[in-house]
């Protein structure tokens, strides 16, 4: 919950477009769409479509109990007098008035219906993801009013869902080349980005995004905000997950000189079963690896567990895959998965690459981008090594360095009534490529095959048919999607 009034949460240019449409307006119909993507930082094999994820928990969290806390269930006389105060503050005294603040409140509820594609489809560029309108006249200037919020809380969701989905269509990929075990790939996406988010929430709805493709987090908000929103459920399902693991203080915090006594405590005191991932270039990374771990082999392969070796500062393919593109010399050379199979070998996949035995492996989570991660995979193929034999921690170097933008995402009217007729409306300037074109009139989307197709200016028996479906209807649920329907959707039996 913010405990920000809730009807200030809009950009400052709104405030007065109620008196600024045609008088006579009485609807306004708007849509959610991701227009381009070509600022998208994806793999390779990109198909141009982004997965849709995050209204459901926006709907719920915001123009319900956000709307109900900090607007419905507030006095009256309280609301306006803050609402007058505020506006007359910052634009100085005016005609905006608060009548229509004051009807809304007395109404109490908001009179909107919003419609959607089901949440998990996979919907190409420029294809409504849902759609806004009025559903009482007198409250037309409602549906853009919100679009502040909804844009705000609407544009990092599918962002960070899409970034998740090719990160585990780049490991199906390469686990399927080298023949690595299906099963691994579900845990090689870690999410490691929660401290660089901002904020809570933000980190929250985030992350929940990234375990619509991966179990692996450390965004502990992520499994509240789907258990929340998503009925998910822990105690039944697998929602989210991860391991003991240790910080540069916990090293620290043994002694330089006493480091392997810390990897010796850990793993046969601290975690004497298990995975446990420590950190291991606090000092002296290749120490660790060509020192610390020999002396240690017979303790690790003795446990019933796995102790994951997590390097964290340096260029990640040359840690992992060496410097060399043959066997090399030094350990620099030969790398960090490559120095684990001399210590302590492994297995082949069916494919002929080898896998690390399974008391030993690696995770990375510095900068992985789609790009690190797939020269990574590369790499290991080359040198012979199956592509799970490390984990990527994805962080806010991902999933925080986007904007708005990163997909295009706009919320923009295509259809209003005035005095009784409707008008089909849309943008296209003429000083821009064509990416700011809007829809225009009634939307319909219809699934046709793999994708869905956009059809405009329908009617409203039309518009009333195909794949966007009511979701949200005066403060009300229509639709509630589950974590499970959501990943059933997006993936299918994978």
């Amino acid at each position: 919950m913010t405990n920000l009034p809730t009807i200030n949460m809009t950009d400052g240019y709104k405030l007065d477009h109620r008196n600024q449409y045609p008088e006579g307006t009485t609807l306004c119909y708007s849509n959610f769409t991701c227009r381009s993507l070509k600022r998208f930082n994806s793999g390779v094999d990109f198909d141009n479509k982004v997965v849709f994820f995050g209204l459901q928990g926006v709907c719920i969290r915001l123009l319900i109990e956000d709307w109900d806390d900090n607007f419905f269930n507030q006095h009256i006389d309280d609301v306006t007098i803050d609402y007058a105060r505020r506006i007359n503050n910052y634009l100085g005294p005016n005609k905006i008035g608060t009548n229509h603040i004051r009807a809304l409140h007395e109404l109490g509820y908001l009179p909107v219906l919003i419609k959607a594609l089901p949440e998990g489809s996979r919907v190409n560029a420029r294809i409504p993801l849902w759609t806004i309108q009025n559903t009482l006249p007198e409250f037309f200037w409602l549906s853009n009013y919100l679009e502040t919020q909804l844009s705000c809380e609407l544009w990092k969701p599918p962002t960070s869902a899409t970034t998740a989905y090719e990160f585990r269509r780049l490991f199906d990929y390469w686990a399927y080349f080298t023949g690595s075990p299906k099963e691994a790939v579900q845990f090689q996406g870690h999410d490691f980005s929660f401290r660089g988010m901002c904020g809570v929430m933000d980190a929250a709805s985030s992350g929940a995004a990234h375990l619509l493709s991966f179990s692996g987090t450390d965004t502990l908000p992520a499994i509240d905000y789907l258990e929340k929103y998503y009925k998910a459920d822990s105690d039944k399902e697998l929602v989210g997950v991860s391991v003991p693991a240790t910080e540069h203080s916990v090293m620290c915090m043994g002694g330089q000189g006493d480091e392997i006594v810390t990897f010796d405590r850990l793993i046969t005191e601290v975690y004497p079963t298990g995975i446990v991932s420590v950190v291991s270039d606090t000092w002296d990374f290749w120490k660790v690896v060509t020192e610390y771990l020999p002396a240690l082999k017979n303790t690790i392969m003795a446990r019933n567990g796995k102790l994951v070796i997590r390097p964290d500062s340096g260029t990640p393919a040359d840690i992992l895959c060496g410097t060399a593109r043959t066997d090399g010399n030094t350990p620099q050379e030969r790398g960090l998965i490559q120095c684990l199979w001399d210590i302590f070998g492994g297995t082949f996949t069916k494919k002929g690459y080898k896998l690390l035995d399974e008391h030993i492996g690696a995770i990375y989570g510095d900068s992985i981008t789609l790009k690190v991660a797939e020269e990574i995979c590369s790499r290991l193929e080359v040198r012979e090594f199956a592509s799970v034999n490390w984990v990527a921690g994805i962080g806010s170097f991902t999933y925080q360095n986007v904007t708005r933008d990163t997909l295009g995402t706009a919320i923009k009217a295509t259809y209003g009534v005035v005095n009784g007729e409707g008008r089909a409306i849309f943008k296209a300037p003429k000083t821009d490529s064509g990416e700011k074109n809007s829809a225009k009139g009634l939307l319909r989307v219809e699934k046709e095959g793999d994708d869905f197709v956009l059809y405009e200016n329908q009617t409203w028996d039309e518009e009333a048919s195909g794949a966007l479906e009511p979701v949200f209807y005066n403060s009300q649920m229509l639709r509630i999607q589950t974590l499970a329907e959501i990943r059933e959707i997006l993936h299918g039996n994978k």
